[in-house]
C-alpha cells in the first residue's frame, strides 16, 4: 500500500475525477472542479494509481497551515473502492505535519472506529425518492401536509430555475446574523452553480405569494443525488409552510426516479425534525479536530 502526498500541481485531474465517479462512497464535493470552486487551496492524498483518494483543503493564517472543510461542502474524506479502518488510519497518519491544525468532516463510507484518531459522529438526512409519489407523501407527517395544504390554499405559486442570486440573497438575509460566510464564500457558490446548470445538473426552486419571494433553494445533481445545497428562506414563510411546499414540489418532481434526495444535515435538533418529517432516514458520518498547534495557539483553539 503506497499513499503519496501530492502537491495541487501535481494531481491528475482526470484520474481523481474518474475516481470519485466510480467509488461507491464518491460524492459531488470530492470532484476537482468542486474543489477547484470552493476550496481556497487543495493538495491531496492519492493509494497508488488513484485506487483511493482524499483532498486536503488548506488555509494559511499567521503562516500556519491548517486543514478545514470549505463552506457548502458537506463533507469530503476519503473515497475509493473497499474502504476500511485500516485504510483510514493509514492515510491520516500520511497527512503532513505541517497541517498542524484540523477540522474537516469525513463521508459516510468513512465511518469506522479509528482508536488513534478522535473521530466524532455526525448527522446527515437522505430520502430515496424511487418509489412513486403517494407512497412517498403517506410517509409525511402530519404536519408537513397539513403545511402543504395550506400553502396551496394561500395559492403559493412554485417556480423553477429562478436566478441564483435570488436564493444567495434570500439566505444572506436569513443568516447574517450568525453566518460566517463571507461574500466571497457566496461568490464562489453562484459561480459552481452556473457552471453545473450549463450541465443541466443543477437546478434552483422558489415559493412566492403574491409575487413575493419567501422559500428558495438550489440543488446539485450527482452520484445518483440531488443535494439540497443552498437554502434562503424568508421569515414570513413560515407560518404559511412555504419550506414545506418547496420540498414537497421537488420531491414531487422526482418521485420514481434514482435519486437520493440529501438535506446534508443536520445535528441540529429542529432541522433533524424538520427532514426526518418527510419520511427522510438517518445517514450518519464522521468528523475529526486535531490540535498540534504550538504553545499558547494550541491553548487559544481549545
Amino acid at each position: 500500500m503506497s499513499i503519496k502526498y501530492l502537491s495541487y500541481e501535481q494531481i491528475d485531474k482526470a484520474k481523481w475525477d474518474a475516481c470519485i465517479m466510480q467509488s461507491p462512497n464518491g460524492l459531488i464535493y470530492s470532484y476537482s472542479y468542486y474543489l477547484d470552486s470552493m476550496s481556497k487551496h487543495w493538495d491531496a492524498l492519492v493509494l497508488n494509481d488513484y485506487e483511493a483518494v482524499m483532498p486536503l483543503t488548506w488555509n494559511k493564517k499567521m503562516g500556519i497551515r491548517y486543514l478545514y472543510q470549505p463552506p457548502f461542502t458537506a463533507c469530503l474524506g476519503i473515497t475509493g473502492m473497499n474502504i476500511d479502518n485500516t485504510i483510514i488510519e493509514k492515510f491520516l497518519d500520511t497527512i503532513p505535519s505541517s497541517f498542524s491544525y484540523w477540522d474537516i468532516y469525513f463521508n459516510f463510507g468513512n465511518r469506522f472506529e479509528i482508536k488513534k484518531y478522535p473521530l466524532y459522529e455526525r448527522m446527515n438526512y437522505v430520502l430515496n425518492l424511487e418509489k412513486p409519489y403517494d407512497i412517498l407523501n403517506a410517509k409525511f407527517r402530519d404536519n408537513i401536509r397539513r403545511n402543504v395544504k395550506k400553502s396551496k390554499q394561500l395559492q403559493c405559486e412554485i417556480k423553477k430555475q429562478i436566478p441564483i442570486e435570488l436564493v444567495i440573497q434570500l439566505s444572506k438575509d436569513q443568516t447574517s446574523q450568525f453566518s460566517k460566510l463571507s461574500e466571497d464564500d457566496y461568490t464562489r457558490i453562484k459561480n459552481l452553480y452556473h457552471q453545473l446548470a450549463a450541465k443541466n445538473s443543477a437546478i434552483t426552486y422558489g415559493v412566492y405569494l403574491q409575487d413575493e419571494l419567501l422559500a428558495s433553494a438550489a440543488f446539485f445533481f450527482s452520484h445518483n443525488r440531488a443535494y439540497y445545497v443552498l437554502v434562503g428562506n424568508h421569515p414570513n414563510g413560515k407560518t404559511i409552510g412555504a419550506s414545506h411546499a418547496l420540498i414537497n414540489a421537488f420531491i414531487e418532481d422526482h418521485a420514481g426516479q434514482k435519486i437520493l434526495l440529501d438535506f446534508e444535515g443536520s445535528d441540529i435538533s429542529k432541522l433533524a425534525f424538520f427532514y426526518s418529517s418527510f419520511g427522510a432516514q438517518e445517514e450518519k458520518y464522521v468528523g475529526i479536530k486535531l490540535n498540534r498547534l504550538p504553545g499558547l495557539l494550541k491553548w487559544l483553539k481549545q
